[in-house]
């Protein structure tokens, strides 16, 4: 009898084990995939909230160029892409500061 008592005590810790590796699994999950882009995202929202005219950046799309004008009403940015060709674009669509990236050519 004594070996049916201890297969059925290993049971019994086998449903806790388990339900303490999902919980370890998840907050693996958590601390490496979960909290860094949440970090990253807030960063970026910092960054879109704190442009200001005549600051270089990149858009989505891959333009460069300086913001001219801000629509804080539309949440509109101007950007100057070459001498006199300016494109309205929407704040979320920016996305890096071009003085921040290595291949942004003048």
């Amino acid at each position: 009898m004594e070996p049916i008592l201890v297969l059925l005590q290993a049971q019994g810790d086998g449903g806790l084990g388990m339900i303490l590796m999902l919980v370890a699994m998840f907050a693996i999950m958590y601390f490496f995939m979960i909290r860094p882009q949440q970090k990253k995202q807030k960063e970026i929202q910092n960054f879109r909230n704190s442009i200001e005219k005549g600051q270089e950046v990149i858009t989505a799309g891959g333009l460069y160029g300086v913001v001219r004008d801000i629509d804080e009403v539309k949440n509109v940015l101007i950007i100057e892409v070459a001498n006199g060709v300016r494109v309205r674009v929407d704040r979320n669509s920016v996305f890096a500061s071009a003085s921040a990236s290595e291949n942004y050519v003048k």
